[in-house]
């Protein structure tokens, strides 16, 4: 490790005594490539949404944290993520979206693979016009596999490939919204957007699991779900987030509104929630739609938020979808000044990590508490001879 270690003591006291994590969490190249490990790599992340490739064949290539993926749904219609590196001398297999037709080809010397990650041909790989040979075995050298899960149509990866099973670790989320595990049906191009942020992705995951500031931030909203209609929502170690009791549906000129989930209990008329899951993707759900946002940091102080809008029926009312999705684009980027102006802050070199409203800041203690409990263990892990 390059730099000294960051004290997270103050970190993991109580909320009412507790600070907020150190300036180098938001700002420190080395700080960063830590996190990366600790946070991202060794737990499960979301990488990206099943509908980026609907269809057999679709692949899309993703650099996550310095890390070549592809994703890709194969030719049994299943989602999968390799590294997007050929075996044989680590070149980029795909460089930009598209649809394998047939093989996956290696550019460079033409080794091929199967959507399943198959190696299927090395051309002249015993000389010229012998395309086999003893040495390469091609059972032994088929695309690297990064673990994944699909929950909420979210592709979850386990780059380590040594975390829990992706039900143990997400069962206290998958059991709060158990009546929601029906299917979800992406709203298609009109509801789908992204927003690069200049700050450090831990901070869209603060703000988006509190309440606190809604009646500063986001006046449209508050004006009819106020900062008192709001309730926490913590599971430590696992998420944090709110919910609101008013939630109100869109509706279009004639007064007609999404359809509703199926058979979902008489709280969610009138309710809604908003969970961070943790480290990087933040859902929401109501009677009639739900999003998801995975959250791809590319450095200490950017971060792309990726937005996608789903609805209990394929075939929703175009313009209604539209109105949905400009609304919540509109809720999204009064976030931006916030969680860039605290980025900025993160430089002021007195800051101590700021204090949390014992009241207003449990959600987000709860995620710098497993934050630093995460680096802390991560630190005392044993480290291979360098």
């Amino acid at each position: 490790m390059s730099h000294a270690p960051t004290d997270l003591s103050g970190v993991r006291r109580p909320l009412s005594q507790a600070n907020g994590l150190p300036n180098a969490h938001y700002v420190d190249p080395g700080v960063f490539a830590e996190e990366r490990d600790a946070l991202l790599f060794a737990t499960w992340a979301g990488l990206a949404v099943t509908a980026d490739v609907p269809e057999p064949g679709d692949a899309v290539p993703i650099d996550f944290l310095g890390l070549p993926l592809l994703l890709l749904r194969d030719k049994a219609g299943e989602v999968r993520v390799f590294q997007n590196i050929c075996r044989h001398r680590g070149m980029i297999l795909v460089d930009a979206p598209r649809k394998i037709e047939g093989a996956i080809r290696c550019p460079y010397h033409s080794w091929c693979y199967g959507t399943d990650g198959r190696l299927v041909s090395t051309p002249h790989v015993g000389g010229p016009g012998h395309n086999t040979h003893d040495a390469i075995q091609r059972s032994e050298l088929g695309l690297i596999e990064v673990r994944s899960h699909v929950w909420r149509d979210v592709v979850w990866i386990n780059v380590s490939g040594d975390a829990p099973a992706f039900e143990e670790v997400m069962a206290p989320a998958m059991a709060r919204w158990a009546e929601f595990e029906q299917p979800l049906y992406h709203g298609g191009d009109d509801s789908r957007f992204e927003l690069e942020i200049a700050c450090n992705w831990k901070l869209a995951v603060e703000n988006y699991c509190e309440s606190y500031h809604l009646p500063w931030v986001h006046p449209g909203l508050n004006s009819y779900s106020r900062l008192e209609d709001h309730y926490h929502i913590e599971a430590p170690g696992a998420f944090s987030g709110q919910g609101t009791l008013v939630y109100r549906q869109i509706t279009n000129e004639t007064g007609n509104s999404f359809p509703d989930f199926d058979g979902l209990s008489v709280k969610w008329d009138t309710a809604a929630e908003y969970l961070s899951i943790f480290p990087n993707v933040l859902l929401g759900t109501h009677r009639d739609h739900a999003f998801a946002i995975v959250l791809v940091p590319h450095g200490p102080d950017r971060t792309v938020e990726h937005v996608h809008l789903y609805y209990a029926v394929p075939d929703t009312d175009s313009g209604l979808r539209q109105r949905n999705t400009r609304q919540w684009k509109t809720v999204f980027e009064e976030d931006i000044f916030v969680v860039e102006g605290m980025q900025r802050g993160r430089h002021a070199t007195g800051f101590d990590g700021g204090r949390f409203s014992p009241a207003m800041d449990g959600p987000t203690h709860l995620f710098h508490d497993w934050v630093a409990a995460r680096m802390e263990a991560h630190r005392a892990r044993p480290r291979a001879a360098e």
